[in-house]
């Protein structure tokens, strides 16, 4: 496969990929296209751009159905869990009614419509047949200090497996939230590799003891009216962006990345790096997190929004603007635009059309299926999109 006259994040002149095996076979010059197999399909674009799939580190998948829960502003994850458990209970009850299998089927196709090529789970492990697209729980999820119980014992196991250590920490303002992060840092005399969530109220000496932080600042302002002093942070623990679920967030990644952009807290470059070479490093995902010769084919292509500021560009996506997500070489993703160029390539019974923005998509998988199974149970469920 090769796609063609692609402007890429980090390159100065268009080029074109040729992918082969599931990995990225060469990056090149426009002009090199002729040595090419005439029966080789090749995707041209006009104005787009292309990226690395973007790798989502902090999702729960089965809360993406809730609407946002939140009554006021917190002083830390404890008031909140406790005061939507008692004003939103029935909310709660309606949306479990919803089997966890659609719930989490659902979450996933909440990434993937947003370019996302990993997502990581947070909380219980999950089975799940042949997910669309990586699904990464390679780590011990912990809840956090308040919450998660025997979370002392967890930690301090000799014979648990060495893989990190997941778990909200500092999710508040309050005295309460500062002082679980010294807890946790106490605790953990086994020296596990922590990677933290929120760190709303951490510092930087206490963010030298974390492998890395999760930034998930939409979630974190709307529950709590602010979010980690990430300027400050990133200078003492590598920076990871993530999304959290819709209850407590947009369900766009696109409009969260614009909320983290206005505080300015972390460069352009560094607020990507949160979303592909960061965490490909933290979660040992070595071939993934960005384009480059041998790496694995996680691709997006997106329409170009700027003509002259490529990264500028990247931040005003929406999900209705991807045109083709490709997933370990074979594509998983396409908008309408695309059909004539590929319709003698794909088996498009394999895709299902829905609209985002009025924009036609084609996904695969039976998403259109897994809608109508939610709405059995939540008849007046809201997706963002129209099928």
């Amino acid at each position: 496969m090769l796609l063609c006259h692609l402007n890429i994040i980090g390159y100065e002149s268009k080029k074109y990929i040729r992918i082969e095996n599931e990995k990225i076979k060469e990056i090149a010059d426009d002009e090199k296209l002729s040595s090419e197999s005439s029966s080789t399909l090749r995707l041209y674009f006009d104005n787009a751009i292309a990226f690395p799939g973007l790798i989502n580190s902090h999702d729960h998948l089965d809360f993406n159905l809730f609407p946002r829960l939140g009554n006021r502003v917190y002083k830390s994850y404890i008031n909140w869990g406790a005061d939507i458990q008692k004003q939103n209970r029935n909310i709660i009850e309606h949306i479990l009614r919803v089997p966890k299998q659609l719930r989490v089927q659902w979450g996933i196709y909440k990434n993937l419509l947003n370019g996302i090529t990993t997502v990581v789970n947070h909380g219980e492990y999950l089975n799940i047949q042949d997910p669309i697209i990586d699904v990464f729980q390679d780590c011990h999820s912990l809840h956090s200090v308040g919450r998660e119980k025997n979370w002392k014992l967890k930690l301090t196991n000799p014979f648990a497996k060495h893989h990190p250590f997941v778990i909200h920490v500092g999710e508040g303002t309050d005295k309460e939230s500062f002082d679980e992060i010294n807890q946790l840092i106490r605790w953990n005399f086994l020296k596990r590799q922590l990677i933290g969530v929120h760190g709303v109220s951490m510092n930087p000496q206490q963010a030298i003891a974390f492998e890395a932080l999760i930034w998930c600042p939409d979630s974190n302002f709307f529950l709590l009216g602010a979010t980690a002093a990430i300027d400050k942070l990133k200078e003492q623990t590598r920076i990871l962006f993530g999304t959290d679920s819709t209850v407590s967030a947009n369900w766009s990644l696109w409009e969260q990345l614009r909320i983290a952009r206005k505080t300015k807290m972390l460069t352009d470059s560094e607020l990507l790096d949160a979303l592909t070479t960061s965490p490909a490093f933290a979660w040992k995902l070595n071939n993934k997190g960005s384009l480059n010769e041998s790496k694995t084919a996680d691709i997006v292509v997106a329409r170009q929004k700027k003509d002259d500021d490529l990264m500028d560009s990247f931040f005003q996506l929406n999900p209705e603007d991807v045109l083709l997500i490709i997933k370990t070489g074979q594509i998983i993703l396409f908008d309408q635009m695309l059909v004539p160029q590929l319709d003698q390539h794909l088996i498009l019974n394999d895709f299902c059309k829905i609209y985002i923005n009025g924009i036609a998509k084609f996904v695969k998988g039976d998403l259109v299926g897994l809608i109508n199974q939610i709405t059995k149970f939540i008849p007046e469920a809201a997706f963002p999109l129209t099928i």
